[in-house]
């Protein structure tokens, strides 16, 4: 299951039993045809937008998703529609490979946006004769959430100050010192700008002579 729905209750509603198609007199001939359809109804009066539709496999190739929806506001009557088809479920029908794993559809698989849904119906596909039955096991739908914007700025607002409140500073002077220190150099530069002049003084220049005690040849 997604991280999504992790924390969202899934949705009631009523699985019904698997009806198996059948080829031939139903009376006479039991063998199936491969195929078997399974209905989830929601509860009266109560459509769902769905987010995911997570179960078990038992032994089942390929499903399709096929929506029952009702446009909100409209006295017309709900219609099916095709939201996913033949997803497989098993590496290879005729081998155990995806046989029982559990398995999730998200919203964002299927054709046609799955909101205002009232019923779901998943035909289940098994071409292969070597299995006596197959079906999907634990149905579950989770309804869609829309997030809260204000949640998400406070979520944000939240790790800035976390990062401001544990910065990485491993490796670098601190951040006082490194203040401190501009600060006196600013104010000596200020103080020799001010000082400057424009005379030029000779090393041993004294009034425009020599001072021969200035001198030394050492």
């Amino acid at each position: 299951m997604s991280e999504s729905t992790d924390d969202i209750k899934a949705v009631t509603c009523t699985v019904k039993p698997p009806v198996y198609l059948q080829i031939g007199d139903t009376k006479v001939d039991t063998s199936h045809s491969g195929i078997c359809v399974v209905d989830v109804t929601l509860p009266f009066g109560k459509p769902a937008n769905i987010e995911e539709i997570t179960f078990k496999n038992y032994y089942t190739a390929y499903v399709t998703v096929r929506l029952l929806r009702r446009s909100p506001g409209q006295e017309a009557p709900a219609k099916w529609c095709t939201a996913l088809r033949d997803l497989p479920l098993m590496d290879n029908p005729h081998t155990e490979g995806g046989s029982q794993d559990y398995y999730s559809i998200h919203r964002a698989q299927m054709q046609v946006e799955p909101d205002h849904v009232v019923s779901v119906r998943l035909i289940l596909r098994q071409p292969s004769s070597a299995w006596l039955t197959f079906s999907l096991e634990d149905i579950k739908i989770y309804p869609h959430m829309e997030p809260d914007p204000e949640k998400e700025v406070s979520d944000w607002l939240s790790d800035l100050t976390l990062v401001d409140q544990h910065p990485d500073l491993e490796g670098l002077p601190d951040p006082q010192t490194v203040s401190s220190s501009i600060q006196q150099m600013w104010a000596l530069t200020e103080v020799m700008q001010t000082n400057q002049t424009t005379a030029s003084i000779g090393r041993f220049d004294v009034d425009g002579c020599y001072d021969i005690n200035l001198l030394s040849l050492t």
